[in-house]
């Protein structure tokens, strides 16, 4: 791949981590769980989500390039989609992790793609440690959102 190339991969990258953090604190604000075990979840998720964009940030400078600053235009409409749609179901903690899940299929589409470039070894090494935190995000959005299904269901 060209330094070009690779830059391009890290910045739809930095885009999809941009959006998955903000994702995640708007999962936070909309979480209605008052025994306080989602807020904080979301909001460390969102953490992670900035760290990750940070580092992706830094690898394209090293390759002399300018990276993405914010999220992805598709990020944006599925904020906003949630928005509605919370709206609509009175923003119910099944909801929330359900639209919280669907945003994490989409960030684990994104870094597979990435992973089946073919990119310099060290960037790849990142790119790995960052899809297996995207994988675990996404079960413990999933595992959440059934326990929730189940408790409402009962």
């Amino acid at each position: 791949m060209t330094n070009d190339e690779v830059i391009s991969v890290l910045n739809d990258l930095i885009q999809t981590s941009k959006d998955g953090e903000e994702g995640f604190r708007t999962c936070a604000e909309d979480s209605q769980q008052r025994d306080a075990q989602f807020k904080p979840m979301f909001e460390a998720r969102a953490r992670d989500c900035a760290a990750a964009a940070s580092e992706l940030q830094e690898l394209v400078r090293a390759l002399g390039g300018d990276p993405a600053t914010h999220g992805s235009v598709g990020g944006s409409m599925h904020r906003q989609w949630l928005n509605i749609k919370s709206m609509i179901t009175g923003k119910s903690d099944e909801a929330v992790l359900n639209e919280c899940e669907r945003g994490e299929d989409v960030a684990l589409k994104s870094y597979r793609e990435a992973l089946q470039k073919d990119l310099p070894a060290n960037i790849r090494m990142v790119v790995e440690r960052q899809y297996q935190g995207v994988l675990i995000n996404h079960d413990r959005v999933k595992t959440l959102r059934d326990q929730v299904r189940m408790k409402n269901a009962a």
